[in-house]
């Protein structure tokens, strides 16, 4: 589950794209990279680190696709998809959040998704695949840049089932999801002048599809865990409009030997928030009581775009039943999302 682009006006021409359906077949790596026959596409990379010296670290580089016309015509100023890219850094020890975020069309290779190159980048932020189970990521801010290498210690993770995720009735109102749940992450951070060598772990998603939620859902709560026992734990919550949770809420536990089982019965329980945000879960899900824990509370995404809704993302650390760090993902706090592309 990730942001929506909402690229209100692109939603007219949704009829041109198609649909994600049971039986699709994943194919790596040809399906880490783009889906143009699909409207909406994105790729998700967080991770929690550590330097040398034991400060604690956070990330998020995301890249965006919208379709908004596949029958544009050839040209390199051609508008047939916009991308758009949000960058994040926590400071976990000093108590500092960092975000930016960026729209571009592909130009003259501007953004863009290519399997030839095994790159998807935006401008100078990019992550470039040298293996099926090694990519290199890449982003420059003016305050702070990263340069990482994350190689993946299990195989892509299918969420759902029969090839989809399913986020509300109807045929067609799903996604095609795929997670590298376990990503072990060195290289080095640069905040100001200052360099620093870390290592810890990340997670990627990736998500396409073109009709998705329904009006009445007016948002949802992410969460990837990864916990130290060598398990992870990916599950969302749909909010409706009614103050209920959505029958199509779900997740997937990953073992520790790769294998995964699709959770139908998640419970998913507000405790403490700041501003609007619950900032402390405690979460029920495959055998396990879970406490999710901020690991500071503003980590507010303020969106400057109106392609783009605010929205609150950042690392967490988990108690309970056992123990590790993650992410959290909560939109539609400030304001209910807006789908566009289901208008």
């Amino acid at each position: 589950m990730k942001i929506l682009l909402l690229l209100g006006w692109a939603s007219l021409l949704s009829a041109q794209y198609r649909v994600a359906l049971p039986g699709y077949v994943y194919q790596f790596p040809a399906d880490h990279f783009s889906h143009p026959d699909f409207q909406t596409e994105w790729w998700y990379y967080t991770g929690n680190l550590r330097d040398t010296q034991g400060r604690e670290l956070g990330f998020e580089l995301t890249f965006f696709r919208q379709g908004v016309d596949a029958q544009a015509k050839p040209g390199i100023w051609a508008v047939r998809d916009v991308y758009l890219a949000h960058l994040a850094f926590t400071d976990i020890t000093g108590q500092r959040f960092y975000h930016a975020e960026r729209l571009n069309r592909p130009g003259p290779g501007l953004a863009g998704a290519d399997a030839a190159t095994r790159r998807v980048w935006n401008g100078n932020w990019q992550v470039t695949w040298r293996t099926e189970s090694e990519i290199d990521l890449q982003a420059i801010d003016p305050r702070f840049s990263l340069k990482l290498t994350l190689q993946s210690r299990k195989a892509p993770v299918i969420h759902g089932e029969n090839g989809v995720s399913q986020k509300a009735q109807g045929a067609g109102r799903a996604s095609h999801y795929v997670s590298l749940s376990r990503l072990a992450v060195s290289g080095e951070v640069k905040i100001g002048e200052e360099t620093r060598q870390v290592s810890g772990q990340a997670w990627m998603d990736h998500e396409f599809f073109t009709h998705q939620l329904d009006a009445e859902q007016t948002g949802w709560d992410w969460m990837s865990l990864q916990l130290n026992d060598g398990r992870e734990l990916m599950m969302f919550q749909l909010r409706r409009r009614d103050g209920t949770i959505d029958p199509y809420s779900s997740g997937t536990l990953v073992e520790r030997d790769g294998q995964t089982r699709h959770l139908s019965r998640i419970k998913m329980t507000p405790g403490r928030r700041w501003k609007n945000y619950p900032v402390e879960w405690t979460v029920e899900a495959a055998g396990l009581k879970l406490i999710v824990k901020s690991r500071l509370d503003a980590q507010e995404l303020l969106s400057k775009r109106p392609q783009s809704p605010t929205y609150w993302e950042g690392a967490v650390a988990i108690t309970g039943d056992a123990t590790g760090v993650g992410y959290l993902e909560m939109t539609g706090y400030d304001k209910p999302v807006s789908f566009g592309p289901l208008k």
